[in-house]
């Protein structure tokens, strides 16, 4: 380290975190007292100006809609906040030509200690995602709380493939978070829908973009993976597995772990439906539970399992 950034650390923070602001690809502003101190050109350009000395130092009543848009966000923020939470929400905001956008703002406040005071601001743009949502046909096909594909879409998908005279391999996993309801105890519904998201997410990011992940119910989901046999299947499961007692579920001041239990089956004749295949899937997680948890069970035959060792 240089002598100069020894003597001024707090400089050289700061210089390093203008930098990242400038060269990341993320929306962020820091903001105090109702105003934006710093913002990054992402958050600068997404509201129409021209890079961020245009917006730094402007009242955030700027961006928004109307005064009482305004002040809800800032009650709303404020409620989050004490409530050791960060504020996740959609609204509509206003850019600098007048024309209107509906954005995700991530807030957090900078030091838990002092919610009240500075805080962090993350907003992306969701006005395609926010008009996809709404339509019929994507509630009907989707699971509100994550979004993946709920089990209505998932039997679906995997009815393509039941009893088809393809060759193609196709398997499907099971995975059950152990204890999820303890591991949620006494915090509130939105904590714990916030964690299921987040695990969603997760899983997307492990498997295939041909695969499918669906949440069937509670905390209960489901993988389909397409052109894939027994022996890949396993592979994907103990990465998926490994993956997820890996992971730290974070919302705002609350921290946890989670593992999981998942089955796995290769569709096959004397798994003649939807429910057989399902249900050979659960019996091969119930399985991985009964021995513990954090661990894979491989469906082979009517009353047959595989251990593959979590």
């Amino acid at each position: 380290m240089s002598s100069a950034a020894s003597a001024h650390p707090e400089d050289a923070t700061s210089a390093r975190l203008r930098a990242l602001l400038l060269r990341a690809p993320t929306a962020a502003a820091f903001v105090a007292g109702q105003r934006f101190e710093v913002v990054s050109e992402e958050f600068a350009h997404l509201f129409g100006f021209a890079d961020d000395s245009e917006l730094a130092g402007r009242d955030t009543r700027s961006v928004h809609t109307n005064d009482m848009a305004h002040a809800g966000l800032y009650e709303r923020a404020a409620a989050a906040f004490a409530a050791g939470q960060p504020l996740d929400e959609e609204m509509e905001y206003v850019k600098r030509d007048g024309h209107r956008f509906w954005g995700r703002l991530q807030a957090s406040p900078v030091n838990w200690d002092t919610p009240a005071g500075e805080a962090l601001w993350i907003v992306e743009d969701v006005t395609a995602a926010r008009a996809q949502r709404l339509q019929p046909t994507w509630t009907a096909k989707h699971d509100t709380v994550t979004e993946l594909a709920n089990r209505r879409e998932f039997e679906r998908r995997l009815a393509e493939h039941v009893g088809s005279r393809r060759n193609e391999p196709v398997s499907v996993l099971w995975l059950d978070v152990d204890q999820f309801r303890n591991v949620v105890q006494g915090m509130s519904t939105e904590v714990g829908d916030h964690f299921l998201y987040g695990l969603g997410q997760m899983l997307i990011s492990k498997v295939r973009a041909s695969d499918l992940v669906a949440r069937l119910e509670d905390d209960h989901f489901a993988i389909l993976l397409p052109d894939c046999d027994q022996h890949y299947a396993q592979i994907i499961a103990e990465k998926v597995r490994a993956s997820v007692a890996g992971y730290r579920l974070r919302w705002g001041l609350h921290r946890t772990r989670v593992k999981a239990s998942l089955g796995v089956v290769q569709i096959q004749p004397s798994l003649a439906t939807v429910d057989a295949v399902l249900g050979a899937a659960a019996l091969a997680c119930t399985e991985a539970k009964a021995a513990g948890g954090d661990s894979v069970r491989v469906f082979v035959s009517a009353g047959g399992f595989e251990e593959l060792a979590g």
